[in-house]
C-alpha cells in the first residue's frame, strides 16, 4: 500500500513547514511520506532546532528545501501550507497535488524580545503545529499516541 504524500509549504521552510514535517513523520509514518519546503528557503531557524530538541525530536538531519524540488516533479496528495504569505503566494494550479489545505500559523520568527521570549513564541508555534496534525489526523481516522 503505497503511503500519502504530504507536502507541508512555509516562505522559508525554517521552523513551521518543518516542524509539521517532523510531527506527521512521527505521528503518522507509517502511513504518510512527509515533506517540507520553503517558497524563499533559508537556513534552518536554530530556534527552531532548540524547541524541538525540547521534546525529543533531532532535526539535525532536516535541510531546508525549495519548492522548486518538488514543483510538477512529485505527486502529493496534499499540499498544506502553514503561513499566510504561503498561501497567498503559492501557485494555485499545481500539477500533482490531489488536495490543497491551509493552517494558519503566525511566524515565531518575526517575533521580537529577549531570547527567553523568542524561545517561549517558538515552543507555543510548535505546540500548536504538534496538536494541528495530530487533530488532522484524528480526523482522517487514524489514532494518535503520544
Amino acid at each position: 500500500m503505497d503511503k500519502t504524500r504530504v507536502l507541508f509549504l512555509c516562505t522559508g521552510n525554517s521552523a513551521r513547514s518543518q516542524m509539521a514535517e517532523v510531527f506527521l513523520r512521527y505521528y503518522a509514518g507509517d502511513r504518510f511520506e512527509a515533506h517540507s519546503a520553503g517558497l524563499e528557503p533559508k537556513p534552518i531557524n536554530p530556534l527552531t532546532l532548540a524547541v524541538m530538541e525540547e521534546i525529543g525530536f533531532d532535526l539535525s538531519e532536516q535541510r531546508s528545501k525549495g519548492v522548486e524540488v518538488y514543483l510538477g516533479k512529485t505527486h502529493f496528495d496534499y499540499l498544506i501550507t502553514v503561513c499566510d504569505d504561503a498561501d497567498k503566494n503559492c501557485p494555485t494550479v499545481w500539477p500533482g497535488v490531489n488536495q490543497r489545505l491551509h493552517w494558519s500559523f503566525e511566524d515565531p520568527a518575526q517575533f521580537v524580545g529577549t531570547e527567553e521570549q523568542k524561545l517561549a513564541k517558538f515552543r507555543q508555534v510548535r505546540d500548536a503545529i504538534q496538536e494541528r496534525v495530530k487533530a488532522w489526523l484524528t480526523q482522517q481516522g487514524i489514532p494518535v499516541t503520544d
